[in-house]
């Protein structure tokens, strides 16, 4: 019998452990931290590779490019799983970190649209696809490994290192890019963008160097050595009915929720504060930075919190308290970041009067779509000065007008002008209504001179405290919800749909729902929905399992 590997688990963690687990965090670390690096750049990717669209599009196209890499997230879950849950955890981390640092490197030496046209967004999602099939053999492989070395009572401490390397790789990709912008200055909106995807090939010399370092899970070969390993990983975890039914109350009771309320913390918290408040990106990424340093340490409280008192309360209650304040919060974010905006909303507030068949989705993906009705050439025009407003229906037919205040300006169809004429009326309608803007209030950017960065960073640290409320045990929670013999397969699934779908969406779908109500706050309705639905489903139907024995 394999005695001195499986008894360690039931007492403290040696030297050889230790070490173990820290090569396996850094290794994750440097996957996240590519995968991140085009969320933190993807408002200066949207004008690289997507130029070929028009100004309303590029943010969001880019933003569905970056969701397309947590769109096949669950498909890499599945592949890497099975081979995880067939041959062993360390030779899938090997497989995985290579894809990642290769696709990773290759963006940085791709081409922009103006030298090779609609290749380049075609090739740059493909990279995305790639670096999102590494990614989702990744998590479920390093959370996995582990927990079956984790003494009993100690999963929820010892995965909580896990659970950090995403929130560091994120940090570590600001910080790349803060460093470069400083060295580089104007260069980098040119080319210096690229040189943080071009480290990466350091970095995957390093990360290749660890994971070999590693050794298999002791749990894995004794269950291999016995001969009880699944032999069709697949089928059990999701063709029978008892596993599939777990597979799918830890989504919805568990992984959606952690995963809007951590996309949105981080991610759209980001997006918000640069493209809504009009706050320079330097600052708006410090502040990210600084969030991120002040609540990364909660990560490991709340792991070991949840080996005290359960990993079903920690998250669930994250998820209740990130939907009873996100509307508080992100205001509070206006209030302190850019006063300007909502001094103004409230004085002259903003109307769109028009037509609703008049209005279009400004989502162009292919770049030959024009946006040229009257109500399309207005709220193009306020979604670019980031203005909110309020849209008024009117009788069909009606040209579309802006008011702003008590002055109303009318839009125009352009549909039968041509490009020349259309951009010259396009340009004496914007200088017409930012005027009427101005003077109202409304600013082109925040004035540092009014932010309160104090109190926006309190804010923000609050958001990356309910990160890691939901995010710090949930490792815990999955590997134990599942037996050893599929535990890859069946807990990547579920946690790579949460956070590959309803989370890595968020952005998109969050900025889409505010572009259609001109509504700073509308987006926020998706995770605090999904969060609530989480808390329910969670309560209700999900077990505690922090006495679980991964031997059984």
């Amino acid at each position: 019998m394999a005695t001195t590997a499986i008894e360690a688990r039931g007492a403290a963690l040696d030297t050889r452990h230790r070490r173990v687990i820290l090569a396996s965090s850094l290794g994750t670390v440097f996957e996240w931290y590519d995968f991140y690096l085009y969320g933190s750049l993807a408002v200066l990717i949207g004008k690289q590779f997507f130029s070929g669209l028009n100004d309303a599009s590029q943010l969001v196209f880019a933003l569905l490019a970056f969701a397309a890499g947590f769109a096949v997230r669950p498909f890499g879950a599945l592949v890497f799983g099975r081979l995880g849950d067939l041959v062993g955890r360390k030779y899938t981390f090997l497989i995985t970190i290579v894809i990642m640092g290769l696709s990773t490197f290759l963006v940085g030496v791709l081409p922009g649209y103006g030298a090779i046209g609609v290749a380049a967004p075609a090739i740059l999602i493909a990279l995305r696809l790639l670096q999102g099939l590494a990614l989702g053999g990744e998590y479920g492989g390093a959370a996995t490994y582990v927990a079956e070395h984790a003494p009993n009572g100690k999963r929820g401490l010892y995965t909580s290192f896990i659970q950090i390397t995403a929130t560091f790789g994120l940090f570590l990709s600001l910080l790349v890019i803060l460093g470069c912008k400083l060295l580089l200055g104007e260069a980098f909106d040119s080319w210096g963008w690229r040189v943080p995807f071009l480290l990466s090939a350091v970095l995957l010399a390093v990360s290749v160097y660890i994971r070999l370092q590693l050794a298999e899970s002791p749990v894995f070969q004794q269950m291999k050595a016995e001969g009880k390993h699944s032999t069709a990983p697949l089928t059990e975890s999701f063709l029978r009915w008892p596993n599939l039914k777990r597979v799918i109350l830890a989504l919805l009771g568990a992984t959606a929720g952690q995963a809007v309320v951590w996309y949105c913390g981080q991610f759209y918290a980001m997006y918000f504060l640069g493209t809504t408040l009009k706050i320079d990106a330097t600052t708006t990424q410090l502040l990210i930075a600084g969030a991120l340093l002040i609540g990364t340490p909660f990560f490991v409280v709340f792991g070991w919190l949840s080996d005290r008192i359960g990993r079903k309360p920690v998250v669930l209650a994250g998820c209740l308290l990130a939907a009873l304040t996100y509307f508080p919060i992100f205001k509070g974010l206006t209030h302190f970041g850019n006063p300007a905006i909502e001094a103004a909303s409230a004085s002259a507030p903003v109307r769109v009067l028009a037509d609703p068949a008049d209005c279009s989705l400004q989502i162009d993906l292919v770049g030959k779509k024009t946006f040229t009705r009257s109500c399309d050439v207005a709220k193009s025009f306020l979604a670019k000065r980031g203005v909110p407003y309020e849209n008024v229906e009117v009788a069909p037919g009606t040209v579309a007008r802006v008011a702003v205040g008590s002055q109303e300006f009318s839009s125009f169809d352009g549909r039968a002008l041509d490009k020349a004429a259309f951009a010259a009326r396009s340009a004496a309608f914007g200088e017409q209504v930012g005027a009427a803007l101005g003077a109202a209030g409304y600013p082109a950017k925040a004035d540092p001179a009014q932010s309160n960065y104090p109190m926006l960073l309190v804010l923000l640290a609050i958001l990356v405290i309910y990160v890691t409320m939901v995010y710090g045990p949930i490792a815990a929670w999955l590997v134990e919800m599942f037996p050893t013999r599929i535990r890859y397969t069946s807990m990547s699934l579920p946690y790579h749909i949460g956070n590959g779908w309803f989370g890595g969406f968020l952005p998109s779908v969050s900025f889409g729902i505010v572009a259609a109500t001109g509504n700073f706050y509308a987006g926020l309705w998706y995770p605090v929905v999904i969060a609530l639905m989480t808390c329910v489903i969670g309560l209700a139907f999900l077990p505690e399992t922090r006495h679980v024995d991964l031997q059984d």
